[in-house]
Order: C-alpha cells, then sequence, then structure tokens
C-alpha cells in the first residue's frame, strides 16, 4: 500500500508518527513549508526515514491560490498513492489534496483534533464542512469527542479511527527519568536559577503565549494558590511557564503587578530535546487553555510521570484525565477552581501514584497507535469506492482555499 501524508510543517510530533508509520507502508511525505511563524521548531533533516518533499521555504512565499493546487497535484501524481491523508478540511493544502483525489479517484482519509465545541460554531460553517468532509472516505482522530463530531458531519462511524493525537512516549519517559537520576535543575534562560530544593516540586506550564493558552487567568489563579497555601501554613511551590510570544510583556507585566516575579520563571521556548530536563524534575503540569483542539504537552507530562491538571475545554482531557487518579480537570474561567487544583496537588501524598498513572494510561496513545489506526483508516478507505466530487463541491475547495490563503497573507505581513 502507498500512502502519500500532508502536513502544514513537519515537527517532532510528525516525525515520532511517520517513523512508526513508515515500516507498515510505501509511505511519501508532503510538507507545505520548512518554516512558519507559529511554531519556533528546528529544522531537521537527518532524522527522517521515509522520503519528505517540502513545497515552499514559509508562509511568505509568493504563490498564488492557484500555484499551490498546482504544486500539490503534481508532487502527488508523482508519487501515486493508493490513499492520501490529509490534516483537516480548512488548510489551503488539504484543500488542494482533497481536490487532486477527488479528481483522480484516489480515496483521502481525513485527519482531524477538531471537535464540535472547541469553537463557536456557524451553521453555514458547518455546511460547508459537512461538503467538504463527505468527499473523505474515513478519518483518524484523537479520542471520542472527535470521532462524534466529524461523524455528525457525515462520516459512518465505523470508518472513523482513533489515535492521531499522539507523541513519542518513549522520548519524554527516558528523558524525565534521565534527568531525575542526574539530581539536576534545568537552566531558567536570562532569569534567576530555581533552587534545586524544588526538584520535584515545582508547577509547569509550557505554550505559547497567545490569548486561547488563558495564561494571565493562570498568573492570577497561581496568585490565589499563593495565599491559600500561606493561610494553610504550607509552602507554595514556584510556577514554571515554558514558551514565548506576542503575549511576553503583558504577562510579565502582570506578575510584576502581582508581586509574583521571585516565584513565577519564564525561561522562554525551549526546543524538543530541551524538554525533558524540566518535565523530569517539575512537581505537576497545568494546561489552562480556554479552547485547545487537543493539548499534545499533555501527552508528553504524563509520558514523563507528572500528575496534569487540565482545563475542561481541551480536546484530550476526556480521553486522558481520571479525576483523582492522574489529576483533576477544571473550568478554565474560574480562577478560583484553578487554584483549588494546584493546592490539591502539591499538597497530595499520592503524586508519585498520580505519575505512573499518567504513564499507564497514555501508555495506550504514543507512534504506534497512530500508525495503527492510520492503517486501519487506509484499509477502510481502500474497501469503499472514492468520493468524487462535482462541479460545486470542486468550486468550494478553491473558495475555501483562497480565502485561507488571504488569511495567511494578511499574517504574514
Amino acid at each position: 500500500m502507498n500512502v502519500s501524508v500532508i502536513f502544514e510543517r513537519l515537527g517532532p510530533y510528525h516525525h515520532a508518527r511517520m517513523a512508526a508509520v513508515h515500516p507498515r507502508v510505501g509511505l511519501h511525505v508532503i510538507e507545505l513549508l520548512r518554516r512558519d511563524t507559529t511554531y519556533a521548531w528546528a529544522v531537521e533533516t537527518d532524522k527522517r526515514p521515509y522520503p519528505v518533499t517540502t513545497l515552499f521555504d514559509d508562509e511568505r512565499a509568493d504563490r498564488s491560490t492557484n500555484e499551490l493546487f498546482k504544486r500539490v497535484g503534481q508532487e502527488l501524481e508523482s508519487s501515486g498513492p493508493d490513499v492520501v491523508c490529509i490534516p483537516g478540511w480548512s488548510l489551503p493544502a488539504a484543500l488542494a489534496s482533497l481536490s487532486w483525489c477527488s479528481a483522480r479517484g484516489v480515496p483521502a482519509i481525513l485527519m482531524s483534533a477538531s471537535t464540535a465545541h472547541d469553537e463557536l460554531r456557524q451553521w453555514w460553517s458547518e455546511h460547508i464542512k459537512t461538503r467538504l468532509v463527505g468527499m473523505f472516505s474515513s478519518a483518524l482522530v484523537g479520542g471520542a469527542p472527535h470521532a462524534e463530531y466529524v461523524t455528525r458531519l457525515g462520516l459512518a462511524p465505523d470508518a472513523v479511527f482513533l489515535g492521531y493525537d499522539v507523541v513519542d512516549n518513549a522520548h519524554f519517559a527516558a528523558g524525565a527519568e534521565r534527568v531525575r537520576a542526574a539530581g539536576e535543575m534545568p537552566a531558567m534562560g536570562d532569569g534567576p536559577p530555581l533552587d534545586a530544593r524544588w526538584r520535584g516540586r515545582y508547577l509547569l506550564a509550557s505554550a505559547r503565549f497567545v490569548p486561547k493558552k488563558n495564561l494571565p487567568r493562570l498568573i492570577r489563579a497561581y496568585g490565589l494558590y499563593r495565599a491559600r497555601a500561606q493561610a494553610e501554613g504550607t509552602e507554595a511551590w514556584p510556577l514554571v511557564m515554558l514558551g514565548d510570544g506576542a503575549m511576553r510583556a503583558e504577562l510579565e507585566a502582570l506578575r510584576d503587578e502581582l508581586g509574583l516575579t521571585p516565584h513565577i520563571h519564564m525561561p522562554g521556548f525551549r526546543q524538543y530535546g530541551e524538554l525533558p530536563a524540566f518535565y523530569g524534575t517539575a512537581g505537576a503540569f497545568i494546561l489552562p487553555s480556554t479552547t485547545e483542539q487537543w493539548g499534545l504537552v499533555v501527552n508528553e507530562a504524563m509520558a514523563s510521570g507528572l500528575p496534569v491538571l487540565v482545563s475542561r475545554r481541551c480536546g484530550c482531557a476526556d480521553t486522558l484525565v481520571r479525576d483523582g487518579a492522574n489529576g483533576w480537570t477544571f473550568d478554565p474561567e474560574d480562577e478560583r477552581a484553578m487554584a483549588e487544583v494546584m493546592l490539591r496537588v502539591a499538597s497530595d501524598t499520592a503524586r508519585d501514584g498520580m505519575g505512573r498513572a499518567s504513564r499507564q494510561i497514555v501508555a495506550q496513545w504514543g507512534p504506534d497507535r497512530f500508525a495503527e489506526g492510520l492503517h486501519a483508516a487506509a484499509r477502510r478507505a481502500l474497501a469503499a469506492p472514492a468520493r468524487k466530487a462535482g462541479p460545486v463541491d470542486s468550486a468550494l475547495m478553491r473558495l475555501v482555499a483562497s480565502v485561507q490563503d488571504r488569511r495567511r497573507l494578511r499574517h504574514a505581513a
């Protein structure tokens, strides 16, 4: 079976998944961009045991929607896949791939992490999605809420498979254990170091500094947590916030205003290989997003053996978090509730058991699960007739791609 897989940009998560798929099928990966402004991942080309074709250097590339459809079509024509795996239904490259599949009679697999509630849904956009999703033959999605959404959009339940949202569990488990055994603390960048007495006793967050990550509320909730801990006569844990982004100055100002500067560390963005140093020395992980299709940082933390505190708006919450067993979920708009779970995890003497539970749960969601799900979705797609697009649907794909391209150009400017 020859499989082509499309991604906007390859990062560490994609490499782990593709490495698991590679021994099972004839694999060809098409990457739209070598670099983008969303993720500062290092560009790595020496760890790919599978062929990759990159179409454009970055999102500022001077190309039209027609040029994109042409380039994607040429690449798929050259690779000659039996089935094509496509990330979502809105990215221009995804629509270009779906258009090629529908014109050539090649089955398409939808890869999706969307749920019905991760964004405000409009009836007219849902109608468009229904038409687009109807052109896929099967799907690989994150968990049960994601499967429910794509079936609501028209795919048959037996054509939907789980396992899309995974990370390289072994990378984080082994890295975290090495750091714990070494007894060292990670560097905090330009900020003051974190004293070794906090090893295994600090709260860790890792996120882009953008509005949906809800980081101002996290800082305010952390202030409430410290006040609660002091009132109860316990020593409050520090908070380490990995990441960077446009909101950094705002977050630093809020930290200073609340008098939390000595207690909140912001070491900046860290590359993939540096992350286990933080997971391996933290005591618990928190993700407070107001909307999140999945939240792969939760997988990373769980594979590293940490209890996790996760917003109920995160797509992974229902699948990965079991309240009281490996962490807790919370309402991301309730700062007191957020402070309460911080207090709870910092004072819980069963944290080691919660970390072990995290590892046991996430062990079911690794790269092999992705590879099995993709292979099953491919077999299902090949067993059914490929979906053909009519003139209206072909025009719709071009229109949606063109709208998204205009947004890209505005963002790049």
